[in-house]
C-alpha cells in the first residue's frame, strides 16, 4: 500500500472521528472514547503492528483528561482510535499484498 493511500484513509478515519456534538464532553464520554482506541490498539498488538504515534496520542488524552480537558481528551482518544484502525488495516492489508510487489 503506497503512503499517500495510508494517508487518505487515515485522514478519513480523522474526519469521521472528528464529527462531535457543540455539547462539551463529559468524564463518561471521555471514558467510552478512550475504552474503543485501546480496544483498537489491543488489536494492533495482536497483529504486531502498534504504531507509535497511537501510543502517544493515548497519553495525551490521559493528561487531557487529568487536567479535566474532557473535550480535548475525547478527542485525542478518538485519533487515537482512528490510528489505531488504520494500523490494522495496514497490517490486514499488507499481510497478502507483499506478494505482489515480489519480483518473478
Amino acid at each position: 500500500m503506497s503512503n499517500t493511500m495510508l494517508k487518505s484513509i487515515l485522514t478519513a478515519a480523522l474526519l469521521m472521528s472528528g464529527a462531535s456534538s457543540a455539547l462539551a464532553a463529559s468524564e463518561a464520554d471521555y471514558k467510552a472514547a478512550f475504552a474503543a482506541a485501546e480496544a483498537a490498539n489491543k488489536e494492533a498488538a495482536g497483529l504486531r503492528n502498534q504504531w507509535t504515534t497511537t501510543a502517544a496520542t493515548l497519553n495525551a488524552a490521559k493528561k487531557a483528561a487529568e487536567a479535566g480537558d474532557f473535550d480535548k481528551a475525547v478527542a485525542s482518544a478518538k485519533e487515537a482510535e482512528a490510528l489505531a484502525k488504520a494500523s490494522v488495516f495496514q497490517a490486514t492489508s499488507e499481510k497478502t499484498r507483499w506478494k505482489d510487489m515480489e519480483i518473478r
